[in-house]
């Protein structure tokens, strides 16, 4: 290759190293715009709803008094939902990456990552005609068993669509989500701390414990963040599944609601200052997506080390 053709290949790659990173700052760049654009829409929007005498909001006594059952309840559900799901999907990643056969592990895998494509609206049609005929039969126990419990106080609801349906469709819709990544993240152990750690006679769980799960742990929690992401802002399974109510303390009741859900369901037919009330409603579930990844990210930053994270 001679000096003037090797000038002309250096000058092309330089050309094109500046346009690949002038579109990735711009497509960087473009994300904050859509995203100040969204939140600066919510905001204007919900501003007559947040400044509207308490009379003109639903119920009657303001904003903040009508979304607080919401938040509780969406809080809720999200929290069944990961506390179900979570350790269920670590001990299926882990299976899949330490002890299943390989042609095993590959079926399964590719099983739950088709699970992570099923539309939200068939997990809630099999939660409202499958699941809750056949939970409620559980409910009318825990009531008689376990009522002095708050959670679990009666009467259970007859129909089964409850909170604690919801969170448990919750639970099966993110599960493939939070297995799918921590899996992923399980894989790229080191395989050098894994046979190291054999080396010096642990036992299979040992080397999990030691190796494994230390690495995998920011992976392990942006998994459940993202998971806890969709809980947060499913709409069409919680609408089906769950009976609204009043706020309880009870899971097995009919009652509670979601932010979703009472958008998705009041917002076809709203007007007025209604409309401005959903999306301070709509405003208040991106505050708290936003909060949560916040903390997600500063939980990650501070468990960095010997993890793959860096």
């Amino acid at each position: 290759m001679t000096t003037t053709s090797l000038t002309k290949s250096r000058g092309a790659g330089h050309a094109g190293d500046k346009v690949f990173s002038a579109a990735t700052l711009a497509a960087g760049c473009l994300i904050l715009v859509v995203l100040f654009g969204v939140a600066l829409f919510l905001v204007i929007q919900a501003l007559p709803a947040l400044v509207a005498p308490a009379d003109k909001i639903q119920g009657g006594e303001g904003f903040f008094t009508y979304i607080w059952p919401l938040v509780i309840g969406t809080l809720i559900a999200s929290v069944i939902a990961l506390v179900i799901a979570t350790p269920i999907a670590i001990g299926v990643a882990l299976f899949i990456s330490h002890f299943a056969p390989r042609q095993l592990a590959s079926g399964l895998g590719y099983v739950i990552d088709l699970l992570a494509a099923i539309p939200s609206v068939v997990y809630g049609a099999w939660g409202v005609a499958f699941l809750a005929k056949e939970i409620s039969p559980s409910y009318n126990w825990l009531a008689e068993n376990m009522g002095w419990l708050p959670i679990f106080q009666g009467p259970a609801s007859a129909t089964g669509k409850t909170i604690l349906t919801a969170g448990i469709v919750l639970a099966v819709m993110v599960l493939p989500i939070i297995t799918s990544l921590t899996r992923e993240i399980f894989l790229q152990t080191p395989k050098l701390h894994e046979e190291a750690a054999l080396a010096l006679g642990a036992t299979r769980w040992e080397m999990i414990r030691m190796t494994v799960l230390p690495f995998g742990r920011p992976g392990i929690i942006s998994a459940v963040m993202l998971g806890l992401g969709r809980a947060l802002g499913e709409t069409m399974a919680v609408a089906l599944v769950l009976s609204s109510g009043a706020l309880t303390a009870s899971l097995i009741q009919t009652g509670n609601q979601t932010i979703a859900a009472e958008i998705a369901l009041n917002f076809p037919e709203a007007s007025g200052i209604k409309v401005n009330t959903l999306i301070a409603a709509g405003l208040v579930l991106f505050v708290i997506t936003l909060g949560v990844n916040m903390i997600a990210r500063g939980i990650i930053s501070r468990h960095k080390e010997f993890s793959g994270a860096n």
